[in-house]
């Protein structure tokens, strides 16, 4: 499987690559957070860490945690804008359950 960027994500994603030429690609995690209990995690790669995975697309490598990988593997970000909020949008399918708000999700049985 892959991580994967849809073309409004990979152009954003591509725009801030530009602006900090020290980054080497997006990195994608998760965190313990909210009520479901994982959170997606994204900022600018600095380094490769041992254990990441690395995918590419267009260009634009999109590192993942060995921690990580198992709960985000298949994973389509996009960018989105509503109203006056934007930011990256994550369809995970390892997801089985989302907290109310969206923050969070949860993973096997509920």
């Amino acid at each position: 499987m892959a991580v994967t960027l849809t073309p409004l994500a990979l152009e954003r994603v591509q725009r801030f690559l530009q602006r900090d030429p020290g980054a080497l690609g997006l990195r994608l995690g998760v965190e313990r957070t909210g009520c479901s209990g994982w959170g997606h995690v994204a900022d600018l790669a600095r380094d490769r860490r041992d254990g990441d995975a690395v995918f590419e697309q267009e260009g634009v490598r999109i590192f993942v945690d060995a921690q990580s990988l198992p709960l985000v593997d298949g994973t389509r970000i996009d960018f989105a804008r509503q109203g006056l909020s934007e930011g990256f949008v994550f369809d995970n399918p390892n997801a089985t359950a989302e907290c109310g708000c969206g923050e969070s999700f949860t993973t096997g049985p509920g």
